[in-house]
């Protein structure tokens, strides 16, 4: 029998002892160094991320700016109103979801489509509206059931409001949901912080150009939550900042009564105050009801607006070009006193006809004007005159002048997406077209330029500019429609100062032919009989656009398809001595502008100048449609 030696146990029994005590204790020092790790250097980190799971930063959309016009009429504000929001994220079935809310609140097969197209462009797990401005009634009905519905709950949302409905929508522009395109805008500004809770954005027009302005600055709300996600209360905020207004230079009422003048007929008119470059007006019509947009437009008004013959999307102030017909010759004219290439007092012969290159150009007064000065030529529209003017001028120097007045190139106006137009030299056809055999300028396209047909194709408000120009004696101010912005904040208002872009030197007699010869437009010539009785002095030029070619036909409105008329188109300014509007109008398959384009500018002169209200649309007379006039 073998007996085991008690001190030899003690000590391996010590031993294990000591081991185990180690082991304890390392577990016990790796411990406090992950407390001290945890507690002390983890500190601020752990503390953060509890701060985060029991509170949430809420963002607050600050109101949009106003847009007001010069008299302080608002044209554009916002409203509030509660919408009905699915969080997708919170439900498992989102059809069943909605199924049931139907048969609580009221919810149509457009509120779904729009729903479906929100949810496809939606970025993350936000709330969407399902229904949009709900009846108290409609709140009341949903509260009831609320317990039924997890993932959905009432909201209050601003909305923007455009009063005067499609009124200025083209200026105006209007606003939509977010989309990929706008939020590269909003990183390009490295805005994205203050976009936080923000649904809509600026798509067109003022809203588009001034959209960081008219925005504001977006607040929080610091709110606990429980372990459902749920709000137990607020325990701070941070204000949002509404967004700064835009007070414009242009007349409400001006614009008003010049759309009320085109009646149903399509066109465009812009009026400048010459001496400053402020937009008075800029009409384009047919328009738009851009209240359709902000909660996003439905599939069947979308689809009358961009499938419709009458293009009410299209921006014809700004995107429309046109031939500029007889409106051109008191350029032509300024850009041969200019250059030398006529007195006022030289004559031509005009038989009715300018022979060039065995081509027979046409004047429009049969039998001609007999001799013909500067002034004549202006006042009763002669064709020969011109055709002949443009011979010795040559192409690049008729292109080199017009390009000075601002033709061909965009006016720099403060609304986005202006078309340039078309200002035809050898350079340009050059580039327009590919064949060696279509890239050369022959003289005899020169002739058709002079009387602004041809390549010509300039905007309404190009005319507008070049008019405005001519009224200002050669001093060239940028186009602009806001006249200062308010920052709502501190009210302090920062003016858009009208600076003078460049002076053209024009002489100050040569400005007096071409003023004089517009005067007696409206005196004597083709503008006389919408001037007739005027208690202002104005000066003005008619013009017709040819929409299709005559192939050496003699042009009969009357016996025309509507669509197939010519543009009628008008320039003026007024007082003529004094100059405080300048404006171009152009009529859409209007015929003769004598007849159509220039009794809404007559409605527009003597409202601004003297108050006065037109009773009715400036309606064409038909009956004279069926003549040919001169233009």
């Amino acid at each position: 029998m073998e007996f085991k030696n008690p001190q030899e146990e003690l000590e391996r029994f010590r031993s294990r002892l000591a081991v185990a005590g180690g082991f304890v204790l390392l577990c016990f020092t790796l411990l406090f160094i992950r407390f001290v790790w945890l507690q002390i250097v983890q500190h601020d980190y752990y503390q953060t991320r509890a701060e985060d799971n029991r509170i949430s930063l809420v963002p607050i959309v600050p109101n949009r700016g106003l847009i007001l016009d010069r008299n302080g009429a608002v044209l554009a504000r916002n409203y509030s109103a509660y919408t009905l929001e699915i969080t997708p994220s919170k439900t498992r079935d989102l059809e069943q979801l909605i199924d049931g809310l139907a048969g609580v609140i009221d919810i149509q097969p457009k509120d779904r489509k729009r729903f479906r197209k929100l949810l496809e462009e939606s970025r993350n797990f936000e709330s969407l509206p399902i229904r949009t401005r709900l009846t108290d009634e409609e709140v009341a009905k949903f509260i009831a059931h609320r317990y039924r519905f997890p993932g959905v709950e009432i909201k209050a949302r601003l909305f923007r409001q455009y009063p005067g409905g499609a009124f200025a929508s083209h200026m105006l522009g209007y606003i939509g949901r977010v989309n990929d395109r706008d939020l590269e805008k909003i990183e390009e500004k490295e805005a994205d912080a203050n976009y936080r809770g923000t649904d809509h954005f600026g798509k067109t027009g003022l809203e588009q150009r001034y959209e960081f302005d008219l925005h504001g600055e977006t607040g929080f709300e610091k709110v606990e939550v429980d372990a459902g996600g749920r709000a137990v209360r607020t325990l701070a905020r941070t204000a949002p900042v509404a967004g700064n207004n835009l007070t414009l230079t242009v007349d409400a009422e001006l614009q008003r009564i010049a759309e009320q003048a085109f009646g149903d007929r399509k066109g465009a008119m812009v009026a400048i105050e010459p001496a400053t470059g402020g937009i008075l007006a800029l009409v384009a019509v047919p328009n738009y009801d851009p209240n359709l947009f902000v909660d996003g437009i439905d599939t069947q008004n979308w689809r009358e607006l961009n499938e419709s013959p009458d293009k009410p999307m299209v921006n014809r102030a700004l995107n429309g070009a046109y031939p500029p017909g007889s409106t051109f010759k008191p350029f032509m004219a300024l850009g041969a006193l200019t250059l030398g290439k006529r007195r006022p007092e030289q004559l031509i012969s005009d038989p009715g006809f300018f022979n060039f290159g065995g081509h027979h150009f046409r004047d429009d007064k049969k039998g001609g004007h007999g001799m013909v000065d500067m002034y004549k030529s202006i006042v009763h529209s002669c064709d020969t005159y011109y055709y002949m003017l443009a011979n010795d001028m040559g192409i690049d120097n008729i292109s080199s002048f017009m390009g000075s007045l601002g033709l061909g190139s965009r006016t720099g106006i403060d609304i986005d997406g202006e078309s340039e137009g078309v200002l035809p030299s050898q350079e340009w056809k050059r580039k327009r077209f590919k064949k060696p055999e279509q890239q050369k300028w022959y003289a005899g396209e020169t002739i058709s330029i002079g009387i602004g047909q041809g390549y010509n194709a300039y905007t309404p408000i190009q005319l507008a500019q070049a008019t405005a120009i001519v009224a200002n004696k050669g001093v060239v101010f940028r186009p602009h429609l806001v006249k200062f912005i308010t920052d709502t904040r501190t009210g302090k208002q920062t003016l858009i100062e009208p600076q003078p872009i460049r002076d053209l030197g024009f002489k100050p007699e040569h400005i007096e032919v071409i003023r004089n010869a517009m005067v007696g437009v409206n005196k004597e010539g083709t503008g006389a009989r919408a001037f007739a009785g005027a208690e202002y002095i104005s000066a003005g030029k008619t013009g017709t656009a040819q929409v299709y070619s005559l192939k050496g036909a003699e042009y009969k409105a009357g016996s025309v398809k509507k669509e197939l008329r010519d543009h009628a188109l008008f320039i003026a300014f007024a007082p003529a001595d004094n100059p405080k509007i300048a404006l171009a109008v152009l009529v859409e398959n209007g015929g003769f502008g004598a007849q159509a384009a220039a009794p809404i500018a007559r409605q527009v002169l003597d409202y601004y100048l003297l108050g006065k209200r037109p009773k009715a649309p400036a309606l064409p007379d038909e009956a004279a449609i069926e003549e040919d006039d001169e233009e």
